[in-house]
């Protein structure tokens, strides 16, 4: 007749078992995430180190949250940015940075299935478009609501010409300048093509000039990023 001990060891066994069974479809999950929108922004307005800054926030966040690697090895994380020209050098357009697809979300929802879908008729919404954690983030209606992610890109994915401000000076400036946002809830003021743009709604805009964190913030934003897989 089993002891007291051994049955207590049993029941422990057994529990440790079940824990581990029950937390390796996240941990695959996790692994298979292509596509997220940050939890946070950087925290410094639109300076977000440039491009090089962006990515390695990506590249971070996926890490941190089992996201950096899978079968095939590890994956390069791009945030979604164009830059314009300047300074000699040619713009960068976000849908050539962030590979092929298809992109699905922690919990294996697709996104799209490849660029042309992306900035078609795409699966991006609030319920969809969820942080590296698998949480949704705040849109319209909710407090505080952070639906505004920098994108700086027209929608088509395509950058912005010479000319307006729309990088926040392609990424290295929080104070003067503007940043064009897409809205991950695809709500606005309007029930118009802008209000629902998931990448290109409206410039920032502020008391600061328009790229601090404080203007991000005044108009339903954090700066926050959408992040792609690229390989």
């Amino acid at each position: 007749m089993p002891t007291f001990a051994k049955i207590i060891s049993r029941v422990c066994f057994g529990l440790t078992a079940a824990a581990f069974v029950a937390a390796q479809p996240a941990q695959a999950q996790s692994a298979d995430t292509t596509f997220f929108l940050t939890s946070n922004g950087i925290g410094n307005g639109g300076n977000l180190g440039g491009l090089a800054g962006a990515d390695n926030y990506c590249q971070t966040l996926a890490q941190a949250a089992g996201a950096g690697a899978n079968a095939s090895g590890v994956k390069i994380w791009r945030a979604y940015l164009s830059t314009q020209p300047a300074d000699g050098k040619p713009a960068v357009n976000a849908r050539d940075r962030i590979g092929k697809g298809p992109w699905q979300n922690s919990k294996g929802v697709v996104i799209a299935k490849d660029v042309a879908e992306l900035h078609g008729a795409n699966n991006l919404t609030k319920q969809t478009a969820l942080s590296e954690n698998g949480d949704v983030i705040n849109g319209r209606g909710d407090k505080p609501n952070r639906h505004d992610v920098l994108t700086g890109s027209q929608p088509d994915g395509t950058a912005f010409p010479a000319g307006d401000d729309r990088t926040c000076k392609n990424w290295t400036s929080s104070t003067q300048g503007s940043a064009m946002m897409g809205h991950s809830d695809r709500l606005g003021l309007r029930n118009d093509d802008a209000s629902k743009s998931w990448n290109s709604s409206h410039p920032s805009r502020g008391p600061d000039g328009g790229c601090s964190q404080a203007d991000l913030r005044s108009t339903g934003g954090d700066g926050l990023l959408y992040c792609f897989a690229a390989n």
